[in-house]
């Protein structure tokens, strides 16, 4: 065969192959994607060959990922979301404990409530009257330090509700829940005499329940929902964790806690098994700082180290095991994992920040949450009450002695809200 008629061969074996290929490409046109081939209509609108209309992505599709206030939740199902899974340092990736449980009834519970973890509650934008409800598993810092962000936020925002609280008794009457949360209150006593007269404040206060850290016991009942207490070990006496039942589904959360038969005994065949599972101990030395000594105490002793987690977890055999306390970055996370999986070879996730479950009968689905960081406060679900004058506390004559006067650009200010409102609305004289 000439050089010729070889190359007039191939050229019509190449042009055949175009010809088919722009046939099947033409058919199977996805509806989600215009094809580069497309013809226009008469009318101006892209089409295939075939005359089949092309459809931009306009409508909803299926996520892997959850975004807030985007997706109903089941009547029979249980949305869990960590906000917090970091260590009891502070920073910007991981917030202190705190884990949010959804529950398909519209119930809503807070399980610890460490530094950092309010930020990431109000980014989910739940009106905070149905965030009035949180089980402190220990009083260490990074487990309830961030209680007086949602006591003051939360009762800014819009829970006009006191502010429901549970948690351990101590070894003594002022190592307990009570004395902590009553010690708060004081602590923001300016905080709530600076906003008499000024906005609603029916959400600053509190309702302490304290019970025997050493006791198994049902702690809440209400709505269907059964939330048990039981002993943990972890620094000194008045240390517990939770079970949460309800619709035939169990969530469990370890709080901070050393490896016990507390847990193993009401964690069997749960759900979802929360537990502690710190940071390895090489890792607390090369990245926490801590000596040699300290790292061992700290990490094997008076928290659960990753080999000792996936003992527990194959001993509790839960439908999805969740790790979480531990700084989750590139060079410490496959250190975890390996460690948990000499141990534990079962369904397993390592939490950080905006992690979701999602609980069915039929199984648990695991995925991140995306957020939006620039929300401003979320709805309220209930009205606020006008302020009274007469409850302003006020200045003394000397701090209102130094006022300047801008009445002339203030005043203005009112006179447009009178007008745009309706209302009348009258200047105060500050006097």
């Amino acid at each position: 065969m000439t050089n010729r008629r070889l190359m007039a061969v191939l050229s019509l074996v190449f042009a055949a192959g175009l010809a088919v290929g722009a046939y099947v490409s033409m058919d199977d046109v996805s509806p989600l994607t215009p094809s580069a081939h497309a013809s226009q209509s008469r009318r101006g609108k892209p089409q295939s060959r075939r005359g089949k209309p092309m459809v931009s992505p306009t409508e909803a599709r299926e996520r892997d990922y959850y975004a807030p206030n985007s997706e109903t939740l089941q009547p029979d199902e249980i949305r869990v979301i960590a906000l917090g899974t970091g260590m009891p340092t502070p920073r910007p990736f991981q917030a202190a404990a705190c884990f949010l449980m959804e529950l398909g009834n519209g119930d809503k519970f807070i399980f610890d409530i460490g530094d950092g973890s309010v930020e990431r509650m109000f980014a989910l934008q739940i009106p905070t009257a149905f965030l009035d409800k949180v089980f402190i598993g220990h009083l260490h810092g990074d487990h309830f330090g961030d209680i007086g962000s949602l006591f003051v936020a939360g009762g800014i925002a819009g829970r006009f509700t006191p502010l429901r609280i549970w948690g351990p008794s101590g070894a003594t009457p002022e190592l307990g829940t009570k004395a902590a949360i009553e010690a708060m209150e004081k602590m923001f006593a300016w905080d709530i005499a600076g906003r008499l007269g000024q906005t609603d404040i029916r959400g600053f206060a509190t309702e302490i329940t304290e019970f025997d850290y050493k006791k198994e016991q049902v702690v809440y009942e209400e709505n269907g929902v059964v939330i048990r207490s039981f002993p943990a070990i972890h620094a000194i006496d008045g240390s517990v964790s939770y079970s949460l039942e309800w619709n035939g589904l169990k969530i469990v959360f370890g709080s901070d806690t050393y490896p016990n038969k507390w847990f193993i005994r009401n964690a069997r065949g749960a759900d979802l098994a929360i537990h502690e599972c710190f940071i390895a101990v090489p890792d607390l030395v090369a990245k926490y700082n801590l000596t040699p000594e300290a790292a061992l105490q700290v990490g094997t002793q008076i928290h659960t180290a990753p080999e000792a987690f996936g003992k527990v977890m194959s001993m509790v055999k839960p439908k999805h095991a969740v790790a979480y306390h531990f700084w989750k970055d590139f060079d410490t996370t496959p250190g975890v994992y390996e460690r948990v999986r000499s141990t534990y070879d079962g369904p397993l996730g390592l939490a950080e920040d905006f992690m979701v479950w999602n609980v069915t009968r039929e199984g648990v689905r695991e995925r991140m949450a995306i957020i939006d960081e620039h929300t401003w406060n979320p709805p309220h679900a209930y009205p606020a009450e006008p302020v009274r004058k007469e409850d302003l506390v006020g200045y003394s004559p000397e701090i209102e002695g130094g006022r300047l006067d801008v009445d002339d650009v203030i005043r203005p200010i009112y006179e447009e809200a009178s007008e745009a409102l309706g209302r009348k609305f009258e200047y105060p004289t500050n006097k």
